[in-house]
């Protein structure tokens, strides 16, 4: 059975790219400019007063376990997104963005309506309005749902345009304990002086996060704060800046892009904080709660550059994660330290359709609450058809869990995505 899903894997890629190699060698022989145009509703005749649209699809075809013969490969909806921004003055800008995501043949809903079950659905990914403070670019402020998020860059990655198959899902680090799905409700100020760029945020924490319980077990640490301490549990400050010793970076928008494919010449120098007082709660042997202060700390570089006829793309990121004393959920979070880093070479063109860029990744994550440490290790490539717009991905992944006593084994994966954006 394994064997037939391999077969199925590898037909499904060459049914993808053979047709694409093709269509290459034709539109070249055509000359036709197919490259992307943004969508856009323009509300004046110069253009900057407009109506911005976006939306994407990533679709994977994965196995999760290559070792286990009772799965095969499965179909996930990884992203289905629509996002809108709009300015009719220079001084302020609305955005709405909404989306599902990881939606399989195994959480689907009978009818889409989650009355049978709790699958994903669509939801808000964010809201938020924004105004032009100073007459520089030194100050704007905004509110609402939001995702000027703090602690390192890949924490506010843009799901558009990454260099690996996905985002590294430590840099999320309070995604579904303090805020909704990486979104925190809240106000933010950002801007840039000469190639220092900043965010700065206060947020209200979510009372139902992951893991939080109104009567916590004796001996337990949970992400309970808000809802056991009420609004003795404190407001959370989070922030990031980067230096940006050659190109600059657009701050319009928080997402910030994977790879440039050698467009830009990239080379910043980032840290970051999170800080949210009495975030989670600690219960004693006898019951008797307290709070602990939830803070974290990151420091990154980024360096995406043209190097001869392609490009490379390299990245690498400390992070120091304290939730309390012993901490874990699972082997996502947890209170302790890890390190990340990929490096990436986008091969000079083949056509003006068709570029291969493979990658590596490698991380850790050493957790107080297990005894060893845990890693994933990373490789694939991006074939992309006309640059981030239409792009295949193909990543093989290989993870030891954080584990105590006996060593788990690794578990390896294989993972087929095609991604399109508008």
């Amino acid at each position: 059975m394994k064997k037939i899903n391999y077969q199925i894997f590898y037909g499904m890629l060459l049914s993808l790219l053979l047709p694409i190699m093709a269509f290459a060698q034709e539109e070249d022989k055509k000359e036709i400019d197919h490259s992307y145009k943004p969508m856009t509703l323009k509300l004046d005749e110069s253009g900057q007063k407009y109506i911005r649209f976006i939306t994407w699809h990533q679709i994977w075809a994965e196995d999760g376990n290559l070792d286990d013969d009772s799965r095969g490969f499965t179909m996930r909806m990884r992203r289905s997104r629509f996002l809108a921004y709009a300015q009719i003055s220079p001084r302020f800008l609305i955005l709405t963005h909404f989306g599902l995501n990881s939606l399989t043949g195994s959480n689907a809903d009978p009818i889409g309506d989650a009355r049978a079950s709790d699958g994903p659905q669509l939801f808000l990914h964010g809201a938020w309005t924004e105004f032009k403070v100073s007459t520089d670019e030194s100050l704007y402020v905004g509110a609402g749902l939001h995702y000027w998020n703090g602690l390192s860059r890949l924490t506010s990655a843009s799901t558009l345009n990454f260099m690996t198959l996905d985002n590294y899902r430590q840099a999320w680090a309070q995604l579904g304990l303090s805020d909704q799905f990486a979104r925190h409700l809240g106000v933010y100020a950002k801007g840039r002086f000469g190639a220092l760029n900043y965010s700065l945020a206060m947020n209200e924490p979510i009372v139902n996060a992951l893991g939080s319980t109104d009567q916590p077990a004796p001996n337990t640490v949970t992400y309970s704060g808000r809802q056991v301490l009420g609004k003795d549990a404190g407001m959370i400050i989070t922030g990031y800046l980067d230096y940006q010793f050659i190109d600059q970076e657009s701050n319009k928008l928080p997402y910030r892009v994977g790879t440039y494919m050698g467009k830009k010449t990239v080379f910043n120098i980032g840290a970051g904080f999170f800080n949210h007082a009495d975030g989670t709660v600690t219960a004693d042997a006898a019951g008797n709660l307290s709070g602990n202060d939830v803070t974290h700390f990151s420091v990154d570089a980024f360096y995406d550059a043209p190097m001869g006829e392609g490009a490379i793309n390299a990245y690498a990121a400390y992070y120091n994660f304290d939730y309390g004393k012993n901490y874990n959920l699972g082997t996502t979070y947890g209170t302790g330290s890890s390190v990340y880093g990929h490096v990436g070479y986008l091969f000079p063109e083949f056509s003006e359709k068709f570029r291969l860029m493979p990658y590596l990744a490698y991380s850790t994550r050493d957790f107080e609450a297990f005894e060893e440490a845990g890693n994933t290790f990373q490789l694939g490539a991006n074939f992309f058809l006309n640059g981030h717009s239409a792009k295949i991905t193909v990543e093989y992944n290989s993870t030891l869990s954080n584990y105590t006593g006996a060593e788990p084994d690794r578990v390896n994966g294989l993972v087929l995505q095609t991604h399109i954006f508008l």
